[in-house]
């Protein structure tokens, strides 16, 4: 293993201001669960019953309060409601993680009385709150989920109005299950009760259904012969990122359902069809864009992939089509196993880093001790691997598809091309996943610059500060700070990462608004400015022969399918070098963007646990006027 360099360690920094503590926290990605066969044993496990409805994040401080979908969208105007009372809570600042729910006249949630208060009665929408993950200022995402449940319950008040604390019970999971089905309700969720939040999908979290019900994509409709306007929807899901037929579905539709969705669907009817699937059972059909998402209840799936009795819930504005992959059922035994027990790293005595005699195992060993906290900055993001299976020494390689090959911990996502088809992209949410990776040769992780809850929408500015052969890190960390004050000037506030390379990134999250074509000629024109601004130190000219002596603003990670490396990736140089996150405060003293390697992992961790770092990479802002 590569020895720790010898300046002097230090460690996060940077006074935390109590006007920050005020504001509504940011959007944090969520924790999910993972869809498993039974419902696991024994009292190391919460179970809490599963809503129906709509996941949101609700952010209170100074007054005021936000909404925001599972994806990131601002959605406090759908949710007035929920926001008036959660401003009311009698906290500095909160960041509460929940579902917002309608409850019918037994007291059930309905996920089509929700659409319907969306549509015109806001005020009847409850936000049922099941986790704190700010309190005051504190991140309290490592913390135990006894303790961050106890903390809820005492901020949400009892019967208050709008805002509900999630009950649970400790072990007899199983006898919930049964009494939850028989009362028709949806199923629940089974938590760690000392697990910390992930804002992936760990394992952490587990959810067993009363039901089949899941998300498909309307992909076109078949017309009656009767008095109704359509006979049924046409359906489809991503399988391996190919958008597939799954079957229709014909009941559950009012009259002025139907109508409305008439009316949706007259500006996305395309002649060609949307995908393949059986002459006889699309007899007719009129297709259509994939861009809507519809919720639907099912008994099962046939062997050839449709649906078994489908009934229509609604559609759901808060999924994209691409996002909609075929949830599968896992065995509760399989997720329960030990962390790092699932995927078996072979050659773990293989050399990939010869100049250090790292191992196979040793790069293994580091992803699986960073994954909690690489996990919420690398999941659900379509990525380009580095894969060097010999070691970095030879043959290294970009992939971003798959044929099937990683098997089923490394997922897809459908992304469309230039040409109009649709390619599969590699993307991972789990541990196991990044493991995978791991064990076919990964070394790097490179991530677009949006998830693919929305892949047309940004969420983050990343500018990778390139230094010219012959400058030092000081022109580098000078230049960091010079466009720091910049973006800030334009409002944006900005977050250090050292690639573990030559420069720097400077990051500047965004909430999911803006589209590529924008987002790219805002780069484009703030690297031009900055270059025009101090021609002496910068440069956003592409040819390498006019950056000589300069820091080149590289603009270009700035754009539909471009990636960059991931907070916490290894850098496939010498001495496995780690592209870490780091303050400001860091940045004034830290010796090089080297500095982290494979061997600082327990640090790293640490560190990402510490106050100074726990709310790096997120703040609450779009892209200004320039």
């Amino acid at each position: 293993m590569a020895s720790t360099k010898t300046s002097k360690r230090f460690a996060p920094g940077g006074k935390s201001r109590r006007a920050a503590q005020l504001k509504p926290p940011p959007f944090r990605p969520v924790q999910l669960a993972t869809l498993v066969d039974t419902v696991p044993a024994g009292d190391r496990w919460l179970h809490e019953m599963k809503y129906d409805g709509y996941r949101l994040l609700v952010a209170v401080g100074g007054g005021t309060a936000r909404a925001y979908t599972r994806s990131g969208l601002d959605w406090s105007k759908k949710f007035a409601g929920v926001v008036e009372a959660a401003a009311r809570l009698g906290v500095r600042s909160a960041l509460l993680d929940g579902e917002a729910v309608v409850m019918d006249a037994d007291g059930r949630s309905s996920f089509q009385g929700l659409q319907g208060a969306l549509k015109g009665a806001p005020a009847s929408i409850d936000f049922i709150a099941f986790d704190l993950l700010e309190l005051d200022g504190e991140d309290l995402t490592g913390r135990p989920l006894t303790e961050r449940k106890a903390m809820l319950r005492k901020i949400v008040p009892e019967g208050g109005d709008r805002i509900r604390y999630s009950e649970h019970i400790e072990g007899n999971g199983e006898k919930l299950l049964h009494s939850f089905c028989d009362a028709g309700l949806e199923g629940i969720i089974s938590k760690k009760a000392d697990g910390r939040y992930v804002g992936s999908r760990s394992g952490n979290w587990l959810k067993t259904k009363c039901i089949k019900r899941q998300e498909f994509v309307v992909v076109g409709w078949t017309p009656s012969d009767k008095s109704r306007l359509f006979r049924s929807l046409i359906l489809g899901v991503h399988e391996d990122g190919v958008l597939r037929y799954a079957g229709k579905v014909g009941t559950g539709f009012s009259n002025d359902e139907i109508i409305r969705l008439m009316e949706t669907m007259a500006t996305l009817e395309q002649d060609k069809p949307t995908v393949k699937a059986p002459r006889a059972e699309v007899r007719g059909a009129h297709w259509l864009k994939p861009r809507l998402v519809a919720e639907i209840a099912y008994t099962e799936m046939t062997n050839e992939g449709t649906l078994r009795h489908p009934s229509y819930l609604g559609l759901r504005a808060d999924k994209k089509p691409e996002a909609v992959v075929l949830e599968v059922e896992r065995a509760v035994a399989q997720v329960e196993a030990p962390a790092g027990s699932k995927v078996k790293i072979s050659n773990r005595d293989r050399i990939i880093f010869p100049e250090s005699n790292i191992t196979k195992g040793q790069l293994a060993d580091y992803y699986a001790t960073v994954a909690a906290i690489m996990l919420p900055w690398v999941g659900s993001r379509p990525m380009s691997l580095v894969r060097c299976p010999q070691g970095r020494g030879k043959k290294c390689f970009f992939q971003k598809h798959d044929a099937g090959s990683f098997g089923d911990t490394v997922r897809h996502v459908g992304i469309m091309e230039k040409d109009g088809h649709e390619e599969p992209y590699l993307f991972i949410d789990t541990a196991d996943g990044l493991l995978t990776c791991v064990q076919m040769g990964t070394i790097e992780f490179h991530g677009w610059g949006s998830r693919i809850e929305d892949v047309e929408k940004a969420d983050r500015l990343v500018f990778d500060l390139d230094p010219d052969e012959g400058l030092d890190f000081e022109a580098v960390r000078k230049a960091a700070f010079h466009f720091r004050d910049i973006l800030k000037s334009i409002g944006l506030e900005t977050f250090p990462m050292v690639t573990g390379g030559k420069g720097v990134h400077v990051i500047a999250p965004l909430v999911p608004k803006a589209e590529w074509p924008e987002v790219k000629d805002f780069a484009h024109r703030l690297a031009l400015a900055v270059a025009q601004s101090d021609p002496e130190n910068f440069t956003a000219a592409l040819p390498k022969i006019q950056r000589k002596g300069r820091i080149f603003v590289d603009y270009l990670r700035n754009q539909r399918g471009a990636t960059a490396v991931m907070p916490y990736g290894v850098r496939a140089r010498e001495n496995a070098p780690v592209a870490v996150p780091i303050t400001w405060k860091e940045m004034e003293s830290i010796d090089a963007p080297n500095h982290f390697h494979i061997g600082d992992a327990a640090e790293l961790v640490r560190r990402a646990g510490s106050k100074a770092l726990s709310g790096w990479g997120r703040a609450d802002q779009v892209l200004p006027d320039l």
